[in-house]
């Protein structure tokens, strides 16, 4: 952060711009980001983080004596949805290339595909072993901080006490994460909430649904996510339009035959979700249209052309 400063810094002062255009505020707790959404000065705050932290400072913003705006991304599973003809075509195929969706940048991506839902069956056990060869040769890589590390890790082992474990259970080094990948059947996924929890970092769950009804049921069960993504080929056609109504409820970007990882500053980006992907639906936080989130829209009717902005004059 503070070389990303440094750089801003310098891009402003080549231009002239003002000091006052950007601040980079340092701290170790929550205090400083107490002390930022309460101050009078701040109209309206940008948030990611978790869901704890952001709902504490959303809460702070609502009881300001004005209430400003809160942008806040507070959690996404991103779940991806492996649909049977894809499986016959590219079973092994897709969960390789999953797996390295899945530990890109040690798992941190807030968009990381973090929950996979798929057939039971010899064609989604070759997606599982293929997804798990291509994790064993996944070394330790440090994370963020170590405070990430160690609620990586608290994550993971809460996890191991609710899904059967896939991966072996083998301790990082410190600041480190290594690939977790557990496994359920749709009914556990749909009789224990907490599995949609996320661990944020490079762990996952397979869930196996035993019919096209009970993925349907599992789809529906998510919270809002800012991604979801279909695995398809042509003959899965139906089964995707079966679950098209829920995936759209369900997130700020639906995508098919890729992994949701990175996002396109372009006025078709949608990065945020229903609640708690993001406090406020109808904003992006990623794309040129992101910057509407801090814009007031004003609406001149009637007023003298001498008196308009001059972009707004005619001629």
């Amino acid at each position: 952060s503070e070389i990303v400063a440094q750089a801003i810094d310098v891009a402003r002062k080549t231009h002239g711009i003002d000091a006052g255009v950007f601040s980079l505020v340092q701290g170790g707790s929550r205090d400083v980001g107490t002390a930022l959404v309460q101050h009078p000065l701040i109209a309206a705050v940008g948030f990611t983080g978790s869901l704890a932290g952001g709902r504490a400072l959303f809460d702070l913003c609502a009881q300001r004596p004005t209430p400003i705006p809160f942008f806040g991304e507070l959690g996404s599973v991103n779940p991806m949805f492996v649909l049977p003809a894809a499986l016959s075509a590219r079973a092994a195929e897709t969960g390789k290339a999953w797996a390295g969706s899945l530990t890109m940048g040690v798992g941190q991506f807030c968009t990381n595909p973090g929950i996979v839902v798929l057939p039971q069956g010899a064609e989604g056990d070759a997606f599982r072993d293929a997804a798990l060869a291509a994790l064993a040769e996944v070394a330790p890589q440090p994370m963020l901080t170590g405070g990430t590390a160690k609620g990586y890790s608290a994550a993971v082992a809460e996890t191991a006490g609710k899904a059967h474990r896939l991966t072996d259970a083998t301790e990082a080094p410190e600041r480190c994460g290594l690939p977790a990948v557990f496994e359920v059947t749709g009914a556990e996924w749909l009789a224990n909430p907490d599995l949609a929890h996320e661990m944020f970092g490079p762990a996952a769950i397979l869930v196996r649904t035993a019919s096209p009804a009970e993925t349907l049921d599992v789809a529906r069960s998510f919270d809002g996510q800012l991604t979801v993504t279909l695995q398809m080929e042509d003959g899965d056609i139906e089964a995707a339009r079966a679950l098209m109504p829920a995936l759209e409820r369900m997130a700020g970007r639906v995508l098919a035959n890729g992994f949701p990882p990175g996002g396109e500053v372009a006025d078709a980006m949608v990065h945020g979700g229903p609640f708690p992907a993001s406090t406020n639906f109808g904003a992006t936080s990623v794309g040129s249209l992101g910057i509407r989130r801090f814009l007031r829209p004003v609406s001149f009717q009637n007023i003298p052309d001498a008196l308009l902005p001059e972009d707004l004059k005619d001629g």
